[in-house]
């Protein structure tokens, strides 16, 4: 089960590691945005040019922050969680709680639901994986 847990971590890592650098890559090139419109780009949004610069900006910020948790969660992940280290399990669950949580705020605060759903199922598969290795949490031996 261990080797399942860890497979599952690494597979959501790159997958916010590709879901990173694409959004990325939408924010920096002309492509389509689905967040704008079907078939629209950032360039496309009825705005002053600075208005547009500073939500491309926003999203180009907010992906290179879901890459560099992307790469930190994999190192986690491949080392210290491969080996079995506790605080690594504590480390992926806490990190994976205050993603979705700040996640899941757009829907009170902003009144959309949009990218909720991914969250939800990148958290569902996290918990799952670590479940799979919640064992490692019994041998703890006291300091």
């Amino acid at each position: 089960m261990k080797t399942v847990s860890w497979i599952l971590l690494v597979l959501v890592g790159a997958l916010t590691l590709v879901g990173g650098m694409g959004s990325a890559w939408v924010a920096l090139s002309q492509s389509p945005d689905g967040l704008v419109g079907p078939g629209m780009t950032l360039i496309d949004v009825q705005a002053p040019a600075d208005v547009v610069r500073s939500i491309r900006g926003r999203r180009v910020t907010a992906a290179a922050y879901a890459a560099g948790y992307a790469v930190l969660f994999l190192a986690v992940v491949l080392f210290p969680y491969r080996r079995g280290e506790v605080w690594s399990w504590w480390a992926i669950l806490v990190a994976s709680l205050v993603l979705l949580g700040v996640i899941v705020l757009r829907v009170p605060m902003l009144g959309t639901r949009s990218a909720v759903g991914v969250a939800l199922i990148q958290f569902g598969i996290v918990i799952i994986a670590l479940l799979l290795d919640v064992g490692r949490l019994r041998r703890m031996t006291p300091a």
